[in-house]
């Protein structure tokens, strides 16, 4: 779910080119749960190599990054541990999701309503285990590291980010924030022309980035009043947040009262909440200190072997994909040839 903090809050729409030369921790479920959902066939269907096993998340993967490495832009992903104990109301929400989406699923297609067919299969998406193995096996292939979060990966990342090691968190959720990011870039996955989620309606979707700095300098906040924000809106912690309140009037309860506990209209309600450890996990993030990611060279025929041979992917498009890295490679050599000859 994550928290929508929605315009109440600044943003600066960027073009992808301006982060060259960028590191980013990127957020891997919400990545690859955005390529499932978008990657699809006609009716919704997933792209599925020639044993019938799922790809979609595979070809977003591969041909988002060859993009972005041209960029000069430099990923790493990071994966989700173990969920905090609290976000067990928000996992079984997202189950009960899933399972009545793909009922619906079923009828759709049953009826031939090829629409509400590709709606709900979105809407069923779901991330397996051997879908994440594979991910990490292209992102080796690729020399792209990833990194294994001990709890939640926007809390890794933004512990990476905030010391220094990227340069931000690259989510389309905006808990980044809270953990503590001091940048977060948005739509780094998903730029372009793409079709709204359950919609045939198709928009153009631009990168923008959020700084923690300029958000708490315009908001007039510190980090632990946004916490409080979040809280009120409601987080993976606390998926329904507080009825009737949407971020306009939770600034102003913010602005008014200073902190939750001074909320005396929602007292009743905050007495059900244990916000505080909502608090803490944002405050002090479950995350493993002082990682240090290293970016290696592009292994083409491990990545042909995987994709063509084991995947079913078209040869001739990984070729071109797989050549604008070689290419860019043999030109950095040459010239740092140059430079140091």
């Amino acid at each position: 779910m994550g928290i929508d903090l929605g315009d109440v809050i600044p943003r600066k729409k960027v073009e992808l080119v301006s982060l060259s030369n960028k590191k980013l921790a990127v957020d891997a479920y919400n990545a690859l749960y955005q390529f499932l959902a978008i990657i699809r066939g006609v009716g919704g269907e997933h792209l599925r190599d020639s044993s019938g096993r799922v790809t979609s998340h595979l070809s977003g993967l591969f041909y988002r990054n060859i993009n972005l490495m041209e960029l000069g832009i430099k990923l790493v992903y990071v994966f989700d541990g173990a969920p905090p104990e609290l976000k067990a109301e928000e996992i079984g929400r997202r189950r009960r999701v899933r399972e009545e989406a793909r009922k619906h699923y079923t009828e759709a297609v049953a009826v031939g309503d090829m629409a509400s067919a590709r709606k709900y299969a979105e809407m069923s998406t779901s991330l397996r285990n051997d879908m994440i193995l594979d991910s990490k096996q292209l992102l080796d292939a690729m020399g792209i590291p990833w990194v294994d979060a001990p709890s939640e990966g926007e809390a890794q990342a933004a512990v990476m980010a905030e010391e220094g090691t990227v340069d931000g968190v690259a989510s389309q959720d905006h808990d980044s924030l809270l953990f503590g990011a001091p940048l977060l870039v948005r739509n780094v996955t998903i730029s372009g022309r793409r079709r709204l989620p359950s919609k045939n309606v198709f928009i153009d979707v631009e990168p923008e980035t959020i700084s923690l700095s300029q958000t708490l300098e315009t908001l007039g906040f510190s980090r632990a009043q946004l916490i409080d924000l979040g809280i009120l809106l409601g987080t993976d912690f606390n998926p329904d947040g507080f009825k009737g309140i949407g971020p306009v009037r939770a600034l102003k309860f913010l602005k008014t009262y200073g902190s939750l506990e001074k909320v005396e209209p929602l007292k009743d309600e905050l007495a059900k909440l244990d916000y505080n450890a909502i608090r803490r996990i944002f405050l002090a993030p479950p995350a493993t200190p002082g990682v240090k990611p290293a970016w290696k060279e592009f292994k083409a025929d491990r990545v042909r072997s995987f994709l063509v041979d084991e995947h079913s992917f078209s040869p001739e498009r990984v070729e071109a994909a797989t050549k604008r890295i070689l290419d860019l490679e043999s030109t950095r050599s040459d010239t740092l040839e140059k430079w140091f000859g």
